[in-house]
């Protein structure tokens, strides 16, 4: 049985957990919350976390929207949609730390059922969390990958290089010819495991998230910075703009189905820079980035 209430209560509640482990480690975020409507049905809550001396920036939206018709975003490789009623429930979270060596991260985990009268419904799980390093370390690829797989064990024996794989491959920059940072896990379509087994596996994913992120905050919190470091930081997240608008399809499907522009959007980074043709130099640690960290590769064997 499809219990979308239930989903729901899990989505708010994770949310909540969530604003209040970051606002605990960083006292100085300032909390901004929305609730909105969707004129055509639906709305959500949206949570900022601003101005803090770990996290510059980062937010948590819970949306739960629905409609008489999917947008083109989610039809496109989907043609069964045409013609069905929807309904779209999900958590996505960005944050953007302030020390460049702490890295960006994302989250999101989201649920899609496609209804019409006198045939069976279509309904799916998606989502997954990756990782945006700046600064890299082995032990901290290490960590998250660990984690990652840790969400994913009881769930299959090859899920999590499934899962891994799919990662590089949707955050990849083509026109960059570039990964967006060190991966983690994705999914979407998810639906063969039957309704409870695929709504404890977005649990996993969603219980499993600070466990992979928080040591490695604790880890970089106090490493001192310069310039050079932040002004780096700030030219790598104009990659992150990129792919946010033109490849993510939370985002394609935010914009068509009328969604809020402003949470749609919050997950952009308070600043970012671009600069012509710029490169690292040789040796240093920017171009280590590059040459070790922006290759994916199986983590777990480093």
């Amino acid at each position: 049985m499809i219990d979308i209430d239930s989903i729901k209560h899990y989505l708010l509640d994770l949310q909540e957990r969530i604003c209040s482990e970051f606002i605990s480690i960083d006292s100085n975020l300032v909390l901004k919350e929305d609730e909105w409507q969707r004129e055509t049905g639906g709305g959500g809550r949206t949570r900022v976390l601003q101005q803090g001396k770990i996290f510059e920036q980062g937010g948590i939206n819970f949306s739960h929207v629905y409609g008489s018709n999917l947008p083109s975003s989610a039809t496109a490789h989907r043609p069964e949609l045409s013609g069905r009623s929807f309904q779209a429930l999900g958590n996505s979270l960005v944050v953007h730390p302030l020390n460049p060596y702490i890295p960006t991260t994302h989250m999101n985990i989201r649920f899609f059922i496609a209804e019409k009268d006198g045939e069976e419904p279509i309904w799916w799980f998606g989502g997954g969390f990756d990782l945006t390093p700046y600064y890299g370390f082995i032990e901290d690829a290490k960590h998250w990958h660990e984690i990652s797989k840790t969400a994913c064990d009881g769930f299959g024996n090859d899920t999590y290089l499934k899962y891994k794989k799919w990662c590089d491959e949707y955050f990849y920059l083509k026109h960059r010819q570039e990964p967006r940072g060190i991966g983690g896990i994705f999914y979407d379509d998810l639906n063969e495991w039957g309704f409870e087994s695929c709504f404890l596996f977005m649990k996993s994913v969603g219980e499993n998230f600070l466990k992979a992120y928080l040591p490695i905050v604790e880890r970089r919190r106090d490493i001192t910075y310069s310039k050079k470091e932040r002004d780096f930081q700030l030219y790598r997240r104009s990659r992150y703009v990129e792919f946010n608008l033109l490849y993510d399809r939370g985002t394609l499907f935010g914009l068509q189905s009328g969604g809020r522009i402003e949470s749609i959007l919050m997950s952009m980074p308070p600043l970012a820079r671009w600069e012509y043709n710029w490169q690292p130099t040789v040796g240093s640690k920017e171009a280590e980035l590059y040459d070790v960290f922006l290759k994916p590769k199986d983590w777990l064997a480093e």
